[in-house]
């Protein structure tokens, strides 16, 4: 009906466990709970239902309403069917519907670079994973776009889920502490416990730790970022492990930082660890360990601006050293040393894919003034297939792309030479014969090698040659001994020579004007190193 006039406002008062049923327009203030109704008023008044409907004021709790949510999904041109038939869809209140999803704002957080924000985080990882075992509280913890400044350890708990809006975006960072605080995040048991209290308490062990899309710095150039420690089947996507040093500062190792560094005890070994997409940056090394740690994986991922960047297996470990370790498809550059170190306390390790840019250069920025190897291997079992390196042949005569160190690991060198061992095999290579000529084989320094079989085939038209040119060589350039072993269907009407001025070995052919056509040898160096 019509509001004809307003001749009288009545109200009630009392306690919300006393409110009654109130008249048409009839007002009930709840005094304990300060809240608002309105009688609704009868059916034959027009109310759709007899009852008080709440005026909402600052106490309301607007979540707790009945107001619900429905997904309807109608970009699509129509309305989505959540539930059994179109006229029964599921619903959810507004507060379950938002309880999805956790942000660390939420605990109190503030990622405006100067709130230290220690207690907030480690309290909403302890709140969401560490309170109870039910799966259904383990929410994703949402770090939206900030910098929170934390001046503890983050210990992430098993089953935690982070994520973030970029390793450049969302970042968690640590103040210089002078490396009061080794860590900036860890993992942690589930009841946040670390080190040798690990597992105590009936704790669950470190597992299943996810984090995406999010950024760990220090700023203490004593402290490492992150330690993963006792810990099993975690995946670290698209997250950036940054330090403070620069090319300014990486030329020595006496700080000793890592990006990313583990723990193992023998009863909890680190394993089915990946690091996917992940950027290493301004610390010593961007990962180092000697601990047993078996399954680890790096792939896709980029280590710039480190004194070295994986260094594994080079201190005698606690257990046994690291192994079943995969480099693949990495970007390394501005590395002052090597690249990739299997120490001798690693095995059943391997690199493969990767590309190496400025690395073992000492950042000249110059791929021509090499300082060490860009891979070192120091233990057998170890393997390096298919990496890529911008460092040329010219200068990867003091210093290898690959150094094996006697062992009996096996390398491929941008697809020029396979070692293994101290067994060296370069790929075969061919060169025109022009008849009635002489011209050059192939050089070979003796910093390199100084004893070394070319194996060769001679076709010139019908006439076939195939044979062994075994040299040895001294640096002083006397001395130098040579011997050519081959047989042939007919004479090829060509002679290899060898000679030697300084250090530069030249292997030479001459050929005759029978038949008169261009020819071509096929040839393979091997020596052992």
């Amino acid at each position: 009906m019509a509001i004809v006039q307003i001749s009288q406002i009545t109200n009630r008062k009392g306690l919300q466990i006393d409110l009654p049923q109130l008249a048409g327009a009839e007002l009930g203030w709840s005094t304990d709970t300060r809240q608002l109704y309105i009688g609704n008023g009868t059916l034959a008044d027009g109310a759709p239902v007899i009852g008080n409907t709440e005026i909402l004021t600052e106490f309301s709790d607007i979540l707790n309403f009945t107001t619900t949510y429905t997904y309807k999904g109608t970009a699509a041109g129509y309305t989505v069917q959540t539930g059994p038939t179109a006229g029964t869809p599921i619903t959810n209140s507004l507060q379950s519907w938002l309880d999805q999803f956790a942000s660390v704002l939420d605990f109190g957080a503030v990622g405006d670079g100067i709130t230290d924000c220690t207690d907030a985080i480690n309290r909403a990882l302890y709140q969401l994973y560490c309170r109870e075992v039910n799966p259904q509280i383990r929410r994703s913890l949402f770090f939206p776009a900030g910098v929170y400044k934390v001046s503890g350890t983050i210990n992430i708990p098993p089953f935690a889920t982070l994520y973030g809006e970029g390793s450049d975006n969302s970042v968690i960072t640590l103040v210089d502490s002078e490396g009061t605080v080794p860590y900036v995040a860890q993992t942690a048991d589930s009841l946040q416990q670390t080190g040798v209290n690990i597992g105590n308490g009936g704790a669950i062990t470190p597992q299943y730790v996810t984090v995406n899309n999010l950024g760990f710095r220090s700023i203490d150039p004593l402290s490492s970022v992150f330690l993963v420690e006792d810990a099993s089947n975690c995946c670290f996507q698209n997250v950036g492990f940054y330090g403070l040093m620069t090319t300014a500062t990486l030329n020595t190792d006496a700080n000793g930082t890592s990006g990313v560094e583990f723990a193992s005890t023998p009863s909890l070994i680190c394993n089915q660890v990946v690091f996917d997409s992940c950027v290493f940056n301004g610390t010593v090394y961007g990962v180092n360990t000697s601990q047993q740690i078996e399954g680890i994986t790096f792939t896709n991922s980029q280590f710039d601006t480190l004194y070295k960047g994986i260094v594994l297996g080079t201190t005698p470990p606690p257990i046994s050293g690291p192994t079943g370790v995969r480099i693949t498809s990495n970007l390394f550059n501005n590395i002052w040393a090597e690249g990739i170190v299997f120490g001798a306390y690693s095995s059943l390790n391997a690199s493969g894919h990767n590309i190496f840019y400025d690395v073992g250069n000492h950042f000249t920025g110059s791929t021509g003034t090499p300082a060490t190897s860009i891979i070192a291997m120091y233990s057998s079992n170890n393997v390096s297939i298919g990496d890529l390196f911008e460092r040329t042949d010219d200068f990867a005569t003091t210093y290898p792309r690959i150094q094996l160190n006697s062992t009996t690991s096996i390398a491929t060198t941008n697809g020029s030479q396979l070692a293994m061992g101290t067994y060296t095999r370069q790929s075969g290579v061919s060169v025109e014969l022009l008849p009635n000529d002489t011209g050059t084989v192939t050089t070979i320094s003796t910093s390199q090698v100084t004893a070394f079989a070319l194996n060769y085939t001679i076709t010139r038209n019908t006439l076939y040659r195939t044979g062994t040119l075994l040299v040895s060589t001294n640096n002083s350039g006397s001395g130098l001994t040579y011997s050519d072993d081959y047989v042939e269907n007919s004479d090829a009407g060509t002679s290899l020579t060898v000679t030697q001025i300084g250090s530069t070995v030249t292997v030479t052919y001459t050929t005759n004007n029978v038949p008169a056509v261009n020819g071509k040898i096929n040839y393979s160096i091997n020596y052992l190193a």
